[in-house]
């Protein structure tokens, strides 16, 4: 049942694991009032690599750590991985998109929550409006 299911994206755990994030606040309100509606939450491989690097850059190995082993602890949080077709399928999608500065794990994550018919992103990027998803932490 993917509609019932949110997306979560780098921007979005960015905004959750950092205090300082000018989003910080709304994406605590957010997470609440999603997991108060039993909403069920999902990511991919990509999108956690891209976070722990981004946590390490910004803040620490630290950070980067807990980040990990909360995503591997977390029983609300169903982890995708890209796999060989799934990347197949992003490849063809950031080749199409030219005229677009999607990044590479942003394809992947369109074509997991098209492939799952999840709609509503817990992001702050634009690209996920452009590309025809809901994002719930829009600027």
């Amino acid at each position: 049942m993917g509609a019932a299911k949110v997306f979560m994206d780098s921007a979005g755990f960015f905004a959750l694991w950092d205090a300082g994030d000018e989003h910080h606040a709304a994406a605590l309100q957010l997470q609440r009032a999603l997991a108060a509606k039993r909403r069920h939450f999902l990511t991919t491989d990509y999108v956690v690599q891209e976070t722990a690097t981004l946590l390490l850059m910004r803040h620490s190995h630290a950070a980067a750590a807990d980040f990990l082993e909360t995503i591997e602890r977390s029983e609300a949080l169903q982890l995708e991985w890209i796999g060989p077709d799934r990347f197949q399928t992003a490849s063809a999608l950031f080749r199409k998109h030219a005229d677009k500065e999607w990044s590479f794990t942003d394809c992947a994550s369109f074509v997991t929550m098209r492939e799952l018919r999840v709609r509503d992103a817990f992001t702050t990027d634009r690209h996920f409006k452009q590309a025809g998803f809901v994002p719930l932490l829009e600027r």
